[in-house]
């Protein structure tokens, strides 16, 4: 394209060598600075596997996980989002892997304590499952939700604590 900027600039006889010309001329053209437009732009890559999250294509927004995680590695909230998804693709190995990782980036996401206790209680780890519910609890989150969830984690670390201790092996 800049090269037809600069056909033009000399086949209509304008000013040649001055840039402002030229610059002015592929402006008009395409809207934009030629370095602006040669620039790679990148894509948001989270909010591309929400959005396909929403729609139900869990898989595709794994991919599109992965890729934002390769651009932003410390980032613990596209950890949590690939472990919700991964639990949605019945990946439970996966999703309790990524809610660790996650919470290894920053132990303070409640909603990474939340997931892996809940998994790990269907895994019958209910040691483990009673810590994480207890990190949750320590900070409860705020918002319209958040008592639902409140209830639920209380009411699970109370069956745990009511349930017979496993006997020895």
């Amino acid at each position: 394209m800049l090269r037809h900027a600069s056909y033009l600039v000399h086949s209509l006889d304008l000013p040649r060598g001055e840039p402002s010309v030229i610059m002015s001329i592929w402006r008009r053209l395409t809207g934009k600075a030629p370095a602006e437009s040669l620039a790679p732009q990148r894509l948001d890559y989270l909010n591309e596997g929400l959005a396909l999250e929403r729609q139900g294509d869990y898989e595709a927004a794994l991919t599109s996980y992965r890729l934002a995680f390769r651009d932003n590695p410390t980032d613990s909230r596209i950890l949590l989002n690939m472990a919700i998804a991964f639990t949605k693709t019945g990946q439970v190995d996966e999703a309790i892997r990524h809610y660790k990782r996650a919470l290894e980036l920053d132990n303070t996401l409640g909603g990474a304590h939340y997931g892996v206790a809940f998994l790990l209680l269907k895994r019958g780890d209910t040691a483990q499952a009673a810590e994480h519910l207890r990190a949750f609890l320590a900070r409860p989150p705020k918002g319209a939700d958040a008592d639902r969830w409140v209830r639920h984690a209380e009411t699970a670390l109370q069956e745990i604590a009511n349930s017979p201790a496993p006997e020895p092996s």
